[in-house]
């Protein structure tokens, strides 16, 4: 789907979208808990519907209605036949979902595009390695089958921190104690405390032992809860950022003592209003691609802690310099840093979304300001498939082209 953005000022009220993150681990939370459960604010993303359908698909009920699911849940550790278990484009669902699919010893196959399964699975085929256990990848597929059991676990926290997250959903069901040892720097650790939260408000504990360790006392069990998701930071940022350029917008529903990582946005945005900054990105990877649009559109800034953008839904670095670049942007990419300079103007063609919902949002805020076409906007369904209608109620103008054929 191609889409004209228009130059127009953006105004007025809007509320947060739900936390993605969040919801994703509170409705694991529910479907391993056996009773009901509510989960309220939920919005049916892409990926949203991915974890609910795994959730199904593990044995769990899930019902969906006017933005709450009902969950009734399952004992994860007693599914009694092979199962089927559709990712979708989903990293967070397909990275929590392995350690659930090795609970009950039966086999289970994880589904998923061909791009979901080029990006890392290190960790788990690592960890499946030296316990015996099955890891069979293949181009948009992965098979797996045996027993998790508790004791010590070693992972790399410079990779993604769902993978640690996917331990800590499982290892507290085991009969005995278990530890994780986070190895190398430890990036996006805010995820790692949202899914720790997540689990003590379905009553499971968890302990740092200090910044590198975290132990899992076993024989735990889930209780229903009823249980709301917050607002969410990393999407609300598109809708802040239209200030930079003359909006006045005002975001409501977040939680100011939130533990996401990307509360950091509101600084960040402010640094860049005011000069050209040095920003970290190390614990809020998802913020690239608009941090850099609102660069390019103010004084250019330095960003650090980039690596991490190589391995996202596209290569977020090199997608946003490719497109920047149609708008007249100079970029440079080094192995953990980016420089992006001032200088945005109408691009003289038409802008790609590179399948990729985030940098679709990016260019998106961009093109509020100059004006120009996009293609592949259907991509935002992933994570807010209203997005351009939010848009639109702010007065943003957009209009549809021909569909992609």
């Amino acid at each position: 789907m191609i889409l004209t953005i228009s130059p127009s000022k953006a105004q007025g009220h809007i509320i947060a979208p739900p936390s993605k993150s969040m919801a994703h681990r509170l409705l694991i939370c529910a479907g391993f808990a056996e009773g009901t459960s509510l989960i309220s604010n939920v919005d049916l993303s892409e990926d949203i519907l991915a974890t609910m359908d795994c959730l199904r698909a593990l044995g769990a009920e899930l019902d969906f209605e006017d933005r709450h699911v009902t969950v009734k849940g399952i004992d994860i550790r007693n599914i009694q036949k092979p199962a089927l278990l559709s990712c979708r484009e989903c990293a967070s669902t397909l990275r929590f979902m392995i350690p659930a699919c090795l609970m009950s010893g039966q086999p289970m196959t994880l589904t998923g595009s061909p791009a979901l399964f080029r990006r890392p699975l290190s960790v788990y085929e690592n960890i499946c390695s030296d316990r015996g256990l099955r890891f069979r990848l293949k181009e948009n597929c992965l098979q797996v089958c045996g027993l998790l059991s508790p004791g010590q676990y070693t992972v790399p926290a410079d990779i993604s921190s769902q993978f640690i997250s996917g331990l800590l959903f499982v290892l507290p069901l085991l009969q005995e104690d278990s530890r994780i040892i986070l190895t190398g720097p430890v990036e996006s650790r805010s995820y790692i405390l949202m899914t720790i939260q997540a689990l003590q408000s379905f009553g499971v504990k968890i302990l740092w032992e200090d910044d590198h360790a975290i132990a899992i006392p076993g024989n735990q069990t889930y209780s229903p809860r009823n249980v709301c998701v917050e607002g969410d930071y990393s999407n609300a940022v598109f809708f802040d950022a239209l200030n930079l350029t003359g909006g006045k917008v005002t975001v409501e529903g977040l939680s100011e003592d939130s533990l996401q990582g990307d509360r950091v946005y509101k600084s960040y945005l402010r640094q860049i209003d005011e000069g050209c900054p040095a920003i970290s990105l190390s614990d809020c990877p998802d913020l690239g691609p608009v941090l850099m649009a609102a660069a390019a559109l103010r004084h250019g800034a330095v960003f650090t802690g980039t690596k991490r953008l190589k391995i996202k839904e596209s290569d977020r670095g090199l997608a946003m310099q490719l497109e920047l670049s149609r708008m007249g942007v100079r970029t440079e990419i080094a192995e953990n840093h980016i420089r992006v300079f001032p200088g945005a103007e109408h691009p003289g063609e038409i802008l790609d979304g590179h399948n990729d919902h985030r940098i679709v949002m990016a260019l998106t805020v961009m093109l509020a300001s100059v004006g120009g076409k996009i293609r592949g906007a259907e991509a935002v369904k992933k994570s807010l498939p209203d997005f351009f209608d939010r848009l639109a109620s702010l007065g943003i103008k957009i209009t549809s082209d021909e569909p992609d054929r």
